[in-house]
């Protein structure tokens, strides 16, 4: 519901939902996601990269991007940039200032909307990122190490503190 929610109810719904799948399949912080570049994810003739490599801002360590996962979502996303006749080097622009990317800030005040939209109160910008981790986690089998890599936490404990708030959240109706 989140997403169809993301896609459907803002004019820039494919922006915004992009922004979720990427978050969700790159367990990137947001203001990684906002700070990426085309560049990082497309290849000059605008088909998807394999992986992208960036450093993460909050830490600093290298962080390879596994794109396969959203590689249909980030094509119909660069179809739409085209349509819409955004250019700009940033991948996730603003809509009134192309040159800039969206703000987290605005990030935040859209999934406000999706949360008001669908009665839910503790949807954020974290959301795309825990989404994505708590999905790993189970679909390996609860495999925390792979989870605190994929994260680029620094320690097991952080990444289970991480999970145990997204398990609550998931579980509180």
């Amino acid at each position: 519901m989140v997403q169809d929610t993301l896609l459907d109810s803002f004019r820039a719904g494919r922006r915004n939902y992009t922004i979720f799948q990427v978050g969700k399949a790159t367990l990137l912080r947001v203001s990684d996601v906002m700070k990426l570049k085309k560049t990082d994810v497309f290849n000059l003739d605008g088909t998807v990269k394999q992986t992208a490599f960036i450093h993460d801002q909050k830490t600093g360590k290298g962080n390879t991007l596994y794109l396969k996962p959203v590689q249909q979502d980030l094509m119909l996303y660069h179809a739409w940039l085209i349509q819409q006749n955004m250019n700009s080097e940033w991948l996730f622009p603003s809509t009134s200032h192309p040159d800039r990317h969206i703000t987290e800030k605005q990030f935040y005040k859209v999934m406000a909307r999706v949360g008001d939209l669908l009665g839910i109160n503790y949807l954020g910008t974290h959301t795309m990122r825990k989404t994505g981790a708590y999905r790993v986690y189970t679909q390996s089998n609860y495999n925390i190490g792979l989870v605190m890599h994929l994260l680029n936490h620094s320690s097991e404990a952080m990444t289970l503190t991480y999970l145990g708030n997204d398990i609550w959240a998931f579980n509180s109706d």
